[in-house]
C-alpha cells in the first residue's frame, strides 16, 4: 500500500474524502488567500505567520489554532519522509486556485523531488460528489507535470506581487496546463475598485443584492453566491465586505435603525444574520456611480500583494475588462 498525503481546500471536502476512503493522510489547507495581504515571496513559514494574524485580526479564528494549524500543517508539507505521493485535490474556483498555485509552487522548489504528487482537479465541488465518482478520479489521477509546476510557480509569484500588471501579463499567455486558473485569476482582477463606482464586483454585487431586496446578510450572501461563475466566498468574508460597506463616517449600508453593520464571531453569527439591511443615500449614489467609493473610503484592503488605499494606483475597467491606472474614470455620461 502507497503511503499518501492527500492535501484539499477545507474540512467539508476532507470530510469527503475520507468518507470515501480515500487512501492515506488526509489534511485541509484551509487558507482564503483571496482576502488579505500575500507576500508570495516570503518564506511558507513566515508567510504562514502573515496569513495568520490577518485571519485572526478578522476574527475568522483564534490566533493560536490557525497558528497552530498552520505549523502543523506546513510541517506535514516540509518533511515528506514517510510520504512515497502527494495527491492535490481541488476545486475550480478562486479560492482552491491560489491554495493549489501556492502548493504546486512550494513543491517546484524541490520539497517533493523523490515522490510522485499527483493532482485532481473538480469542475465543481468535491463534497456533492458520491464516493463512486471520488474513488474513480482517484483511480485516474494523473502526475503533476513540468509545465504545470513552471505556470504554478509564475502565476503564484505575480499573485503575490506589488504589481498587479504581471497578472494581466500571465492571462496574455497560454494558461491550459491549469485549465481553470484564468478564470480564476480574472475574477481576482474584478476585485479592484472598479472604474464606475470604486466598488469592487463583490461589493457591488452586495449592494445590488440589497437594493433588491435581499435585506438579510444571509439572503444577500446566497444571491450574491448565485452570480459567482464558481463560488468562493464564504459567509464569515461576505460578512467582512458588509462591515467595510458600513463605514462610521460614510456608510453605504446600515441596519434598518441606523446603525453600522459589524461582522461577527462565528459565535455570534446566529443573531446577526437575522437583521435587516438598507442603502443609504450614499450608499444608492455610489452604487449609481454618482459617487466614487474607493474615494470616500478610508479602509486599505489586500488582494494578493497589492495594497487597495484611497491613493491606489489601479482600477478594473468592467467594459474593457483592463486594469487601469487610477486616474482613468468613467464619468456617467461615458456610460450612458
Amino acid at each position: 500500500m502507497t503511503r499518501r498525503l492527500n492535501i484539499t481546500n477545507g474540512d467539508s471536502a476532507a470530510g469527503s474524502l475520507s468518507d470515501a476512503g480515500i487512501e492515506g493522510k488526509i489534511i485541509a489547507w484551509r487558507d482564503v488567500l483571496h482576502e488579505g495581504p500575500v507576500d508570495s515571496s516570503l518564506p511558507l513559514e513566515e508567510l504562514s505567520k502573515q496569513r495568520a494574524r490577518f485571519i485572526a485580526g478578522n476574527n475568522w479564528a483564534e490566533f493560536s489554532h490557525v497558528s497552530g494549524d498552520f505549523v502543523e500543517r506546513d510541517r506535514m508539507i516540509q518533511h515528506l519522509d514517510y510520504f512515497e505521493e502527494v495527491v492535490l485535490w481541488f476545486e475550480d474556483d478562486l479560492y482552491d486556485q491560489l491554495q493549489l498555485i501556492q502548493l504546486l509552487d512550494f513543491f517546484s522548489n524541490g520539497a517533493a523531488d523523490s515522490k510522485r504528487i499527483s493532482l485532481i482537479v473538480v469542475d465543481g465541488y468535491i463534497p456533492p460528489l458520491t464516493a463512486e465518482e471520488l474513488l474513480r478520479l482517484d483511480e485516474a489521477r494523473p502526475a503533476v507535470t513540468p509545465e504545470q509546476l513552471a505556470l504554478a510557480k509564475r502565476a503564484w509569484s505575480d499573485f503575490g506581487s506589488n504589481d498587479p500588471t504581471r497578472i494581466e501579463r500571465l492571462l496574455q499567455e497560454p494558461t491550459s496546463a491549469l485549465p481553470y486558473l484564468a478564470r480564476a485569476l480574472t475574477r481576482h482582477l474584478e476585485e479592484f475598485p472598479s472604474t464606475v463606482n470604486g466598488l469592487s464586483r463583490s461589493e457591488r454585487e452586495a449592494l445590488t443584492a440589497i437594493d433588491e431586496g435581499f435585506v438579510t446578510p444571509v439572503a444577500a450572501f446566497m444571491e450574491v453566491a448565485k452570480k459567482q461563475e464558481s463560488i468562493f466566498l464564504g459567509d464569515l468574508v461576505f460578512f467582512s465586505y458588509l462591515e467595510r460597506l458600513s463605514g462610521r463616517d460614510n456608510p453605504l449600508v446600515t441596519w434598518r435603525d441606523g446603525t453600522p453593520v459589524v461582522a461577527p464571531t462565528p459565535a455570534e453569527s446566529r443573531d446577526f444574520v437575522k437583521g435587516e439591511m438598507m442603502l443609504t443615500q450614499l450608499g444608492r449614489d455610489v452604487l449609481a456611480g454618482k459617487k466614487d467609493w474607493q474615494s470616500i473610503n478610508t479602509e486599505s484592503r489586500w488582494l494578493g500583494g497589492v495594497e487597495i488605499t484611497p491613493e491606489s494606483s489601479w482600477r478594473w475597467n468592467p467594459d474593457t475588462r483592463q486594469l487601469v491606472s487610477a486616474s482613468t474614470r468613467l464619468s456617467p455620461a461615458s456610460r450612458s
